[in-house]
């Protein structure tokens, strides 16, 4: 099986490492690629959909793509342990009417001993807002590196 430094156990620093590394798939919108961090049998709680394997994982990526339209997400590692990472986290999005949306939520990450995600829960809050409360206006694709995280934009 393949293995996705870094690895468990994990450090505050090597925790965010991987808290990025998410962040930009997510970011890039490709659900193949997104896929390839999780175990082929990795389990997914997300909302209040169940998710098992990497075929129901590129499934349900391309469903939320479809609609969440223009999609920019920030991830922030709230606390981490031997194989466990949980983050915060905030995406913008405007469904096919423009109406946009900012996304909040927290995830539980459960690593395998080769660093692939092999379970994921997450709980996540839809707010409505204008155009002119919008954060995040990087070009679609990854975040740059200058570009303000959750605590800088009062997130």
């Amino acid at each position: 099986m393949d293995s996705r430094p870094p690895l468990p156990p994990f450090t505050l620093e090597t925790a965010r490492q991987k808290a990025r590394a998410a962040e930009d798939a997510w970011n890039s919108r490709d659900p193949a690629r997104v896929a390839l961090a999780y175990t082929p049998d990795s389990l997914w709680r997300n909302r209040a959909e169940f998710i098992a394997g990497r075929e129901q994982i590129v499934a349900f990526l391309e469903r939320k793509w479809a609609r969440e339209l223009e999609y920019r997400l920030i991830k922030d590692v709230w606390a981490c342990t031997e194989n466990r990472i949980a983050v915060r986290f905030a995406y913008e999005w405007h469904d096919d009417s423009s109406h946009w949306f900012r996304s909040y939520g927290n995830e539980n990450w459960e690593f395998a001993p080769n660093g692939l995600m092999q379970r994921r829960i997450a709980s996540i809050n839809d707010l409505p807002i204008s155009p002119a409360e919008r954060k995040f206006h990087w070009p679609l694709g990854r975040r740059p590196d200058d570009h303000a995280g959750l605590s800088e934009l009062g997130l």
